[in-house]
C-alpha cells in the first residue's frame, strides 16, 4: 500500500501494473475489502473492514489517529463477524466509549464488549434471544449502551449495562427509530423515527427526550417532521450542550439546519442545491461530523461528492459563503468522522481505489491509504463521462458513461446498469467491476434514473407511483442516446441490476425493445408477491412506488415481469442467494421457470449461505464471470 503523505493539492499516484487487458474477475472482486463506519475515539481511528476473501466477514481495526503510517491492528480476529441484522440491512454494528468497544456479532446476534488492549477477547453483554441490535452509542456516565433493538416486529430504544444484562426499554416509537445522538452533557437524547407506510427518506421526524438521574427517558417530544409537509431528516449531531445540527429537505434539498433546543429556534446553516444526506437503508451512515470546534460535511452536487467545512460565523451562516471546500482529489466520499482537528472518511475517485482518507483541518494535508494496489495501469482506466439525456416524460436525467478502452463505435456492446434501492445512486468512485467490462470492449452506462438520490427531493420523487415505468424509460433512453450518438450497437445492448435494479432490468425486457439480454441478481419479478410477503422494513414501501395493496392490484399486475413473461424474448441469467429474506428465492425460481417454459434461454445460479447482496469473494467472481460469458455467447462476441 502507498501510505505516503501528500499535500492537499496533489493527485493520488496510480500504482503501475504489468497486468494486460482484459482485467481478470479475480482481480476485480473477491479480494478487495470494503471499508465502512469510521470513528475516532481515545486518540485512535477505528473502522470496519469487510473481507470477501473471508466469506464476507467484517472485522474492526484501528490505528493511532495522528500516525496514519502506523500499521493497523485488528481487534476482532478469527471467528468474530461484526454485522447487524436489524431491518435485514443492518449497519451501525459497533461503537466506542468508557474505554470499551461494543459490537454486534453475527454469530449469536448479541452485544459484546471488548477492551481494545486485549484484541480478540470480548465478553458477551446480552443473553441470546430472538432479537437484533444496532446503531448504538455509549452513555459513559451511566455505564451503558443505548441503541436500537428489533424484536417481535417492533423497534425500541433500549439500554444495556456495560457490565452485561437484559436490555432495558427507554422509548417505544410508533414503528421505526434510530440515529440516536447523546448531548455532550449527557442530559438530552435526540433520534429519528418514521412510520409506515413511509420510508425514512420520504417522511420522518426528529425527536428529543430528557435523560433523568435514574437513566430513564422523559418528556419525549417531536421537534420536526410532524406537520403536513412531507419532510425527511438525517443524522442529528450535537455541536454543543443545546445545539443540534440535522439535515432536512424542507427546501427540496437535504440541507443543514441548526436547532437551539433551549429555545426551539431553527436556523438554516447553508442553503445549497446539494445533498448533505443519503437514504437511510442502513445504520451507521454519517455525512456530517463535529471535531469539537468545527463542523465538517460531505455534500453531493450533480452526482459528485465534495468535502468541506461549514462555517458557524454569524456573518456567513445562512449563505453559500458558509461552505468552504477542503481541497483533495476524491469525489466519492462516505462514513465521515472527525476529532481534534482531523477528519477521516472512506474515499475514492474515478482513478483511485477506495481507502481511508485522513485530512488535517489546520494544514490541509491529507493522506489516503487504499485498501489495495491499483490492479491496472492508469491509462487502462475508463473514466466516467456525465451523460444528460431526456428521460421519462422528457425530464433531464443523469448517468455516468464509461467508454470501452480503445474507444466506442457503432458496433460496440453496451451494458446498462440499474442501481438498487431504487433510491440508490450511480457514484463516480473507481468500480473495478465496471473496468472489467470496459477492458473487454464494452461501454457501460450507470444510470441515475428518476428516483435516484443526489439530485434533490423532486428528482427522488419522480418514481412515486411509477416504479417499473420511469426507471425503465430512463434506462432505455440512456441506451438509445448512446446508440444514436454512434457509441453502441443497437443489437448488443444488455442490462443488469440487483434487487430493485433487477426488477428494472426484467421490466425493461418486458416493456421496451431496447435490450437484448439481462443479468439479474436477487431480482424482484413479482411486486405483488413482495407487497404481500415483504419483510418489515419495506412492508409498505411499494405503497409509494406502485400503490397500496390490494387497492392497486391492477397496477401491480400491469408492472409485473412475471405476469407479462410472454413479452420477453431476450435471454436472462439469474443469481440468487438461498438465504435471502428480502427477495425470497421463490421469486427467481418462478420467473426462471416461466421463461424456460417459453423456450427463452435462461441460466440460474444459486448460492447457499448468501442473502440479499453477495458477500463471499468466490461468489462475486462467479457472478461477474458467468454474466460476461452469458452475454458474450448470446451476442456472438469473440473471447476477449
Amino acid at each position: 500500500m502507498d501510505d505516503g503523505l501528500a499535500s492537499s493539492g496533489a493527485a493520488p499516484a496510480a500504482v503501475p501494473s504489468c497486468e494486460a487487458a482484459p482485467l481478470p474477475a479475480e482481480r476485480v472482486v473477491g479480494r478487495m475489502p470494503s471499508l465502512k463506519e469510521t470513528g475516532f475515539a481515545g486518540g485512535w481511528l477505528y473502522w470496519l473492514e469487510q473481507r470477501p476473501a473471508e466469506g464476507g466477514r467484517t472485522t474492526l481495526l484501528r490505528r493511532p489517529a495522528r500516525q496514519p503510517d502506523v500499521a493497523a491492528t485488528e481487534l476482532t480476529p478469527g471467528r468474530w463477524n461484526l454485522r447487524s441484522r436489524v431491518h435485514a440491512y443492518g449497519g451501525g454494528s459497533w461503537c466506542w466509549g468508557a474505554g470499551l468497544v461494543v459490537f454486534v456479532d453475527d454469530g449469536d446476534r448479541c452485544l459484546w464488549a471488548l477492551d481494545p488492549q486485549q484484541p480478540g477477547c470480548p465478553r458477551r453483554l446480552t443473553p441470546p434471544g430472538e432479537r437484533a441490535f444496532a446503531d448504538g452509542l455509549i452513555d459513559a456516565p451511566r455505564q451503558r449502551w443505548i441503541g436500537v433493538m428489533e424484536a417481535e416486529d417492533r423497534d425500541q430504544l433500549v439500554s444495556v449495562p456495560l457490565a452485561g444484562g437484559e436490555p432495558q426499554p427507554l422509548h417505544q416509537p410508533a414503528d421505526f427509530c434510530g440515529y440516536a445522538a447523546l448531548s455532550p452533557d449527557g442530559r438530552q437524547l435526540a433520534w429519528i423515527s418514521w412510520q409506515q407506510p413511509h420510508m425514512p427518506w420520504e417522511r420522518s421526524q426528529l425527536w428529543l427526550g430528557e435523560l433523568q438521574e435514574d437513566g430513564s427517558l422523559r418528556d419525549c417530544r417531536c421537534l420536526a417532521g410532524a406537520g403536513a409537509q412531507a419532510l425527511s431528516l438525517f443524522q442529528p449531531l450535537w455541536i454543543g450542550p443545546e445545539e443540534l445540527v440535522v439535515a432536512d429537505d424542507s427546501s427540496g434539498w437535504w440541507n443543514l439546519r441548526r436547532l437551539r433546543t433551549c429555545s426551539g429556534q431553527w436556523q438554516c446553516l447553508l442553503p445549497l442545491e446539494a445533498e448533505f444526506a443519503m437514504p437511510q437503508w442502513v445504520y451507521g451512515m454519517r455525512t456530517t461530523a463535529w471535531d469539537g470546534e468545527r463542523l465538517v460535511a460531505v455534500a453531493c452536487r450533480q452526482g459528485r461528492w465534495q468535502l468541506g467545512e461549514v462555517s458557524l460565523d454569524p456573518q456567513r451562516v445562512g449563505t453559500a459563503a458558509a461552505w468552504r471546500p477542503l481541497a483533495q482529489p476524491f469525489d466519492d466520499l462516505a462514513c465521515l468522522s472527525a476529532a481534534e482537528g482531523t477528519l477521516a472518511c472512506v474515499a475514492s475517485s474515478p482513478v483511485s481505489v477506495s481507502g481511508l482518507l485522513q485530512l488535517e483541518l489546520a494544514s490541509g494535508q491529507w493522506r489516503h491509504t487504499p485498501v489495495s494496489d491499483l490492479p491496472l495501469p492508469a491509462a487502462a482506466i475508463s473514466q466516467p463521462e456525465p451523460l444528460w439525456f431526456a428521460g421519462h416524460g422528457g425530464a433531464p436525467t443523469h448517468a455516468w458513461y464509461y467508454p470501452p478502452i480503445g474507444g466506442a463505435n457503432a458496433d460496440s456492446p453496451l451494458l446498462v446498469k440499474g442501481h438498487s434501492g431504487p433510491t440508490g445512486m450511480a457514484r463516480r468512485g473507481l468500480q473495478l467491476a465496471i473496468q472489467f467490462w470496459t477492458s473487454r470492449g464494452w461501454g457501460v452506462v450507470d444510470v441515475n434514473y428518476g428516483g435516484s438520490t443526489g439530485f434533490g427531493r423532486a428528482y427522488r420523487e419522480r418514481l412515486q407511483g411509477l416504479w417499473g415505468v420511469a426507471d425503465v424509460a430512463d434506462c432505455a433512453a440512456a441506451a438509445e442516446a448512446l446508440v444514436a450518438a454512434g457509441r453502441a450497437s443497437p443489437e448488443r445492448v444488455a442490462i443488469e441490476g440487483g434487487s430493485a435494479g433487477g426488477f428494472t432490468a426484467l421490466a425493461a425486457l418486458c416493456f421496451t425493445h431496447t435490450f437484448r439480454a439481462a443479468a439479474c441478481r436477487y431480482a424482484v419479478s413479482d411486486p405483488a408477491a413482495l407487497a404481500q410477503h415483504d419483510h418489515r422494513f419495506e412492508a409498505r414501501y411499494l405503497d409509494g412506488l406502485i400503490g397500496p395493496w390490494p387497492e392497486a392490484a391492477e397496477r401491480y399486475e400491469a408492472r409485473s415481469p412475471l405476469a407479462h413473461v410472454e413479452r420477453i424474448s431476450a435471454p436472462v441469467i439469474f443469481f440468487q442467494g438461498l438465504d435471502d429474506t428480502v427477495v425470497p428465492p421463490e421469486q427467481t425460481e418462478r420467473m426462471a421457470a416461466a421463461l424456460e417454459a417459453r423456450g427463452i434461454p435462461v441460466e440460474v445460479h444459486r448460492f447457499a449461505g448468501e442473502g440479499h447482496g453477495f458477500r463471499a469473494g468466490a461468489v462475486q467472481v462467479r457472478v461477474l464471470e458467468a454474466s460476461e460469458a452469458f452475454f458474450r455467447r448470446h451476442f456472438q462476441l469473440a473471447p476477449p
